[in-house]
């Protein structure tokens, strides 16, 4: 009937995506839906699954959103995942490592225990959530493992300190992972979005302040205006999801994915430039000289 979804009629796939209850997560989760994956949402609050589901019947799809709690920092919760989908499905065909936070500030100014929660959600919730799937994953042919890195996986911006250097880490890691999977016909994918108006920035550069007397205040104020100008022309967010839901479709994906095209720009320069000349470049983008 014309006005209704368009439903595709389910391929016997199954798909966890991590962070479900927002952004990309919420996005990729219902596009994955829509490719005819039985989908499992992992949410650290349940109570966060309102907005998720009622996208969900609006596409006719709410049926093949599973809600799971999952703390990706918690051990426990990851096992209890992953011998759920086990036994519920008996497969995974395509795990996208997706949850995370961002921390904001000067390096010399984040106190260490912003550091540490940093890398223990973006990096090591990330290596723990592959290591408790990987073993239902290798049972599965051409599964596929995707990771939601970034621009800042590429580009270290004053500011993005700790969020960067998380991100750099899941490059490594991916890297790694990569070679080791290929013996089991996997796949290991890194995903390099750029500014994308998603909840994630508003939590933690949103909540950043201009510190009265810091030696980087000047500095910082260029970061935060920058911030603010790139999340106002930022692209869709769905473009994100759409190109995730198009790899765990194909047979041979590449290892990396950069959008929008001014993400991949970026990345061209970065590679072509010397690199003190690169940095003066970023340097006068934020409005220093």
């Amino acid at each position: 009937m014309c006005g209704e979804p368009l439903v595709i009629a389910g391929t016997g796939k199954v798909a966890l995506v991590t962070g479900a209850s927002s952004g990309f997560g919420l996005l990729i989760s219902l596009e994955l839906a829509q490719a005819g994956y039985d989908v499992a949402a992992g949410l650290r609050r349940p109570e966060a699954a309102q907005e998720l589901m009622t996208r969900a019947e609006q596409a006719g799809v709410a049926e093949r959103i599973h809600r799971v709690r999952l703390d990706i920092c918690d051990e426990e919760q990851i096992r209890a995942v992953a011998l759920h989908l086990e036994q519920r499905f008996g497969r995974l065909d395509v795990l996208v490592n997706n949850a995370g936070e961002a921390v904001g500030g000067m390096v010399e100014e984040v106190p260490l225990s912003g550091w540490r929660r940093q890398m223990e959600t973006n990096f090591f919730g990330t290596v723990s959530v592959t290591q408790h799937m990987l073993p239902l994953m290798r049972r599965t042919e051409n599964s596929k493992i995707i990771l939601m890195s970034s621009i800042s996986g590429v580009v270290g911006f004053p500011g993005y300190g700790p969020y960067a250097s998380s991100k750099f880490a899941i490059e490594g890691f991916g890297e790694s992972l990569s070679l080791e999977l290929m013996t089991f016909g996997m796949h290991v994918v890194l995903v390099q979005p750029g500014a994308y108006g998603t909840p994630i920035w508003n939590k933690s550069f949103g909540e950043l302040e201009v510190k009265e007397g810091s030696p980087y205040s000047d500095m910082l104020k260029g970061v935060l205006d920058y911030s603010e100008r790139t999340a106002r022309g930022s692209g869709n967010p769905l473009e994100v999801a759409k190109l995730v839901a198009r790899i765990a479709s194909m047979s041979k994906p590449r290892f990396r994915y950069k959008l929008p095209q001014g993400t991949r720009i970026t990345a061209w320069i970065k590679g072509l430039l010397p690199d003190r000349w690169f940095q003066q470049m970023i340097y006068r983008m934020l409005g220093r000289r």
